[in-house]
């Protein structure tokens, strides 16, 4: 007979090795609470929306299709044209569409800023031979200069430089 210690248990018996009990978790306090509202009643928010100074609904920024953006470049323009090649699962993307629409604001009537999204228009980010994200292009509205293009997430003083001593 084996000896046993006060107290423990083994985890299989010499009877259970052939046939173990299957593993049931101990039940989850978390979502075992009780709902104090009626399902008539509607969900209330705990906090009310953040409203910024620089958060709108209607970006500065717009999308535009390659379309309306060779448009854009053949057209007349007083102020110089940028714009980000991004894609919606790029992390950097996401930051430095944050700086452009506080740049948008800043340069509100002295420069245009627009995007492109490379995964709907995969042929034309091709064609502009966009190869890493994300993609800036500057484009001056005098004809004899040449666009500026940087790749990779930026600060927002070199697009300042850019657009304030290159365009």
């Amino acid at each position: 007979m084996a000896a046993t210690l006060q107290g423990f248990s083994p985890l299989y018996s010499h009877t259970s090795l052939n046939h173990p009990q299957p593993f049931t978790p101990p039940p989850t306090p978390l979502l075992n609470f009780p709902i104090k509202r009626k399902p008539s009643q509607p969900i209330r928010l705990v906090s009310k929306a953040f409203s910024g100074k620089y958060i709108r609904q209607d970006y500065l920024v717009k999308k535009v299709s390659a379309e309306e953006l060779k448009e854009m470049v053949k057209g007349e323009r007083d102020v110089p044209l940028i714009v980000d090649f991004y894609a919606t699962w790029c992390g950097p993307c996401i930051l430095m569409a944050q700086e452009l629409e506080m740049l948008a604001v800043e340069y509100e009537n002295n420069a245009l800023f627009i995007k492109v999204d490379t995964d709907d228009e995969y042929e034309f980010a091709r064609d502009m031979q966009v190869r890493g994200l994300p993609t800036l292009l500057f484009i001056s509205p005098d004809p004899s200069k040449d666009a500026i293009r940087t790749e990779g997430l930026i600060p927002s003083q070199m697009i300042k430089n850019i657009i304030d001593n290159d365009m």
